[in-house]
């Protein structure tokens, strides 16, 4: 029985490995949809989201000029209409910006930022008001204040503090889900009053630990996907941190791609790149399907099923339209629709998806 039970709990872990004949979806990207003032440009685009209203949300690793080359403030939060004119700034000159991670948008219309830099979330209402803080950033006043060490193990985590968080969902009854992401290796938990609950997940390889859980999305039946980008597969647990299963994206990249940065990977730093997790995004409503942006070579964006079927493969790595740096982050207002953000093109692309033929 024992032999069994471990037999089974082996099955449950074990990945999905590469799948044969994955279609391309066919897309095309809205030129120039964002309309940004005469000489004002994005820096690095960590974040996008998009409300009910249409409005999109661009946190941006903008407005740094003016600091030194090392740890200057860059983090910007724009809002744009349905039709992608600029309505203007939020936050503008916050005390959480640091260095942009991304955005996220709830139910209600509350726009929820991600601070890897300042270690904070911030929740603002629909009129950009701080409504709520989640962690707390170092004091400039203290000495010893300084970036994070990159110890293994890393020292222990606190409850209700974060080391360069990076991504925030919320469940159907409101608890607030954050990774806690570069550092701390592990997913928090709130309630729906903001009060702290629990945190699951240390740093490591086996099913339940995380290398860098870069994103965190639910789906309509409260399963908790999170993106563990340096494991190079996505996790899924229940709303108490109970894992249930994993998989991986294993589509090789046409061989030809080139990497936007660096080296082009080859062997076994290719086989690691492959599908890493950089960005999710399930549609709303009851949607069974959920996006995956890779990380920044091969660059490409994914549409798969819940249980991880890859359903289908959209652009690759490059520079021009159509092509990626790596989404960073992912909004899906709908199926067909997704906004993409990018931090080495220093842009956001609009995307139309084509009906896939049965």
């Amino acid at each position: 029985m024992k032999s069994l039970c471990f037999a089974f709990l082996v099955l449950l872990a074990t990945p999905i490995f590469a799948q044969p004949n994955v279609p391309e979806i066919a897309f095309d990207s809205v030129a120039d949809f964002l309309k940004l003032p005469p000489g004002m440009n994005f820096g690095e685009v960590p974040g996008v989201a998009v409300n009910s209203k249409g409005h999109v949300f661009v946190f941006t690793r903008s407005n740094s000029a003016g600091g030194p080359a090392y740890a200057p403030t860059a983090a910007q939060l724009l809002e744009f209409g349905p039709g992608g004119e600029l309505l203007g700034e939020i936050g503008k000159g916050l005390y959480a910006w640091s260095f942009a991670h991304s955005v996220r948008i709830d139910k209600d219309d509350n726009i929820w930022a991600i601070d890897k830099g300042s270690d904070m979330i911030v929740k603002f209402n629909p009129a950009g008001r701080v409504i709520w803080v989640f962690g707390r950033r170092k004091e400039s006043a203290e000495s010893e204040t300084k970036p994070w060490e990159h110890v293994n193990p890393p020292l222990p985590a606190e409850d209700g503090l974060f080391r360069q968080p990076t991504d925030v969902a919320w469940d159907s009854d409101g608890n607030i889900y954050i990774s806690d992401g570069y550092i701390n290796s592990r997913v928090a938990k709130f309630d729906h009053n903001g009060d702290w609950v629990k945190s699951w997940g240390t740093k490591g390889t086996a099913p339940g630990q995380f290398t860098l859980p870069h994103a965190i999305v639910i789906d309509s039946n409260n399963n908790v996907y999170v993106g563990d980008r340096s494991n190079h597969r996505v996790q899924v647990f229940d709303t108490d941190g109970k894992f249930l299963r994993m998989f991986t994206i294993d589509v090789p990249p046409d061989p030809k791609t080139r990497a936007v940065n660096g080296a082009t990977p080859t062997g076994p730093r290719l086989a690691q790149v492959i599908g890493a997790p950089n960005s999710l995004c399930i549609p709303p409503g009851r949607s069974q399907v959920l996006f995956v942006g890779e990380s920044t070579y091969p660059g490409r964006i994914f549409k798969v099923s819940l249980d991880g079927t890859v359903l289908g493969v959209i652009g690759r790595s490059g520079r021009n339209l159509k092509q990626f740096s790596g989404a960073h982050a992912l909004a899906c207002p709908s199926e067909n629709e997704i906004y993409a953000a990018e931090t080495s093109n220093w842009r956001v692309q609009k995307l139309m998806l084509h009906a896939q033929s049965k």
